[in-house]
C-alpha cells in the first residue's frame, strides 16, 4: 500500500485564489475560486488519497492539522504569495507528527528550490515543474535518490542535492492519467466554486498542457507546465465530459482552463466534433489569432465565452512582451467573436515593460472599442522565474519586493521612471469606471444576469466589488501622502 496522502491547497488569506490551478494568485476583487486540477491527476494515481482545497471549503489551517493525524505524506502545492504562511504551517505540522513527510510543489520551489529547503527545514523534498509522477514514486516507496525532478537535503552533510530533471509528460501520459472531474466528485463540493463570468455551478478541466507562446509575464508556462504544448486525444476529452455531464447534472458551464486551448485549428475543430452531441455549455481560454473557422466551430459545438488575454492597446507594449499579436488582429478576432455570438472576458494589464501614461490611455481606449462582456484590469507582477522578472530586476525597476499587502490584494511593486506606483494603481480603478459605468456595459451585465437568474449573485459580487473598490482607493491614497511626506523630508534635509 502507498503512504496514505493528502494532497493540499493550502488555506491562506481571506477570499485568496491560490496555487493549483490559480496562474494569477490574489484576493480577489470578488471572491472567486479556480479548482486544483494540478493536483488531481496524482491524487487519482494513489489510492487511500484525499484532495483537500482549503480555500473556496473555508477550512482553517487548525481543521488541516486535525485532518493530518490520518496522513503519513502531505503534498502542499504553495504560491508565490502564500510562501510565508505555508513554510510556518509546514513546521507546525512538522512538530505535531513528527514523523509525516513533506513535500512542497508549484512556481517557489521550481524557481527557487535551494531557498525553500534552506528557509523551511520541515519539508522533506521538493519537486521541480511537473510533479505527478515524482510524488506517486516516492508514496510507493521508491528512494528519493532515484526520483527524477525533485531537490532535497542528504541527512548525513546537510547539502541539497538536485536530481536530474523529469522529461516532461507526454500526450500518451496524459491520456492514461485519471480525470480530473472524478477527482472533484469524490473530494470537493463544485457548489463552492465561482468565478464571475462563468455561469454557476462550474467545472473547469484541461484538455492539453504547456503553452508555445512567449509572454514574457506569463507564471506558468516558464515555470511549471513548460512550452511544450502536449494534448490528450480528442477521444479522450470527450470521453470525460461524457461522463462530467453524468456526474454533475446540476452544473451549468464546463470550462477548458489550458494555458491555451485552441492554438491549433484542426485539433480544436475534431474536438469540436466530438463535443458537439453531447449538448454541453463550456468556456475555454482563446488567443486572437485564432481565425473565423475555429471560433464557428467551437460556437457550434456549444462554446458559449473565451478568455482572452488582449493584454494592452498599445502595439509596442505587445512588441515588447512578445505577445506574438497585434492590436488589428486583436479587433479582427474581436468582431468574428460578436458576430457569431461568442462572449469574451477580456484580460488587461497596466505596468508592463515600457508602460506610459500614453500607453495606458490607448489600453482604457482599445478596451472600450473591443466591448467585451466583462473585462479584469490587472497591475503587472513580475512573478521569480519569468523573463519580466529578470528584466525588472536588471534594471532596478522592482521597488518592492512584496507583490501584495496584508490582505493579499495585488499591489503595484515595479517603477518606471516617470510612472509612479500610485499612478498606475490610480488608473486601475479609472479603467474600470470608465468601461463599466458606460451604459451600455452596465446594461448588458444586468441584462445578462436576468437571463441567467442569477440576479443575487449580481447584487453580492458588485456590494464586493464596490467595498474592494473604495478599500483601494483608500490604498491610493495612503501611498501618495507617504510618498509626499517623502518628498517633504528629502525638501527638509536638503534645506
Amino acid at each position: 500500500m502507498p503512504l496514505k496522502t493528502l494532497f493540499l491547497n493550502p488555506p491562506s488569506f481571506e477570499k485568496f485564489d491560490g496555487g493549483a490551478s490559480s496562474r494569477w494568485p490574489a484576493t480577489r476583487e470578488i471572491e472567486s475560486y479556480w479548482y486544483p486540477v494540478w493536483l488531481t491527476y496524482p491524487a487519482g494515481m494513489l489510492e487511500g488519497s484525499r484532495l483537500l482545497d482549503a480555500p473556496p471549503h473555508h477550512i482553517k489551517w487548525q481543521e488541516v492539522v486535525e485532518i493530518l493525524k490520518d496522513y503519513e505524506f502531505l503534498v502542499l502545492f504553495t504560491s508565490t504569495m502564500g510562501w510565508d504562511g505555508d513554510q510556518k504551517m509546514a513546521e507546525v505540522i512538522k512538530q505535531t507528527y513528527p514523523n509525516i513527510k513533506i513535500s512542497f510543489v508549484g512556481p517557489p520551489v521550481t524557481t527557487s528550490p535551494d531557498k525553500a529547503l534552506n528557509e523551511c527545514p520541515a519539508i522533506d523534498f521538493i519537486c521541480r515543474r511537473e510533479f505527478d509522477f515524482s510524488v506517486v514514486e516516492y508514496a510507493n516507496g521508491k528512494p528519493l535518490d532515484e526520483i527524477l525532478g525533485v531537490s532535497y537535503k542528504d541527512k548525513a552533510t546537510g547539502k541539497i542535492l538536485h536530481n536530474p530533471d523529469r522529461a516532461q509528460v507526454t500526450p500518451e501520459q496524459l491520456d492514461e492519467m485519471p480525470w480530473a472531474t472524478e477527482i472533484y466528485h469524490r473530494d470537493l463540493d463544485v457548489t463552492k466554486y465561482s468565478v464571475p463570468f462563468l455561469l454557476h455551478p462550474y467545472v473547469s478541466l484541461y484538455s492539453t498542457r504547456g503553452c508555445p507562446a512567449q509572454c514574457t509575464f506569463c507564471l506558468w508556462p516558464q515555470t511549471l507546465s513548460g512550452h511544450a504544448w502536449r494534448k490528450r486525444s480528442t477521444d479522450d476529452v470527450a470521453a470525460e465530459m461524457k461522463q462530467a455531464k453524468e456526474l454533475f447534472p446540476h452544473v451549468k458551464e464546463f470550462f477548458f482552463d489550458d494555458d491555451t486551448f485552441n492554438i491549433q485549428k484542426a485539433r480544436t475543430i475534431e474536438l469540436c466534433e466530438k463535443l458537439k452531441p453531447l449538448g454541453l455549455t463550456w468556456s475555454c481560454t482563446s488567443r486572437v489569432t485564432t481565425d473565423y473557422d475555429t471560433l464557428k466551430a467551437m460556437k457550434e459545438a456549444g462554446c458559449r465565452l473565451l478568455i482572452v488575454g488582449y493584454e494592452s492597446g498599445d502595439p509596442q507594449i505587445l512588441k515588447n512582451i512578445k505577445k506574438g499579436a497585434t492590436v488589428q488582429r486583436a479587433l479582427d478576432f474581436t468582431r468574428d467573436c460578436h458576430k457569431l455570438g461568442l462572449v469574451i472576458h477580456g484580460d488587461f494589464i497596466l505596468g508592463l515593460p515600457g508602460e506610459t501614461r500614453e500607453s495606458i490611455r490607448n489600453t482604457i481606449d482599445f478596451a472600450k472599442q473591443l466591448d467585451c462582456e466583462t473585462i479584469q484590469v490587472s497591475i503587472a507582477h513580475a512573478f521569480p522565474g519569468t523573463e519580466f522578472f529578470d528584466y525588472a530586476k536588471e534594471n532596478g525597476f522592482i521597488t518592492n519586493e512584496a507583490m501584495s499587502d496584508e490582505g493579499g490584494h495585488q499591489m503595484a511593486h515595479i517603477e518606471y521612471p516617470g510612472l509612479p506606483v500610485e499612478y498606475v494603481m490610480e488608473m486601475v480603478h479609472k479603467f474600470y469606471d470608465e468601461y463599466y459605468f458606460r451604459p451600455k456595459a452596465a446594461f448588458r451585465v444586468v441584462w445578462q444576469a436576468i437571463v441567467n437568474r442569477d440576479v443575487p449573485r449580481l447584487y453580492t459580487e458588485a456590494k464586493s466589488f464596490m467595498s474592494l473598490r473604495s478599500k483601494r482607493n483608500k490604498a491610493v491614497r495612503a501611498v501618495k501622502e507617504a510618498n509626499a511626506a517623502k518628498a517633504q523630508e528629502s525638501v527638509s534635509m536638503n534645506a
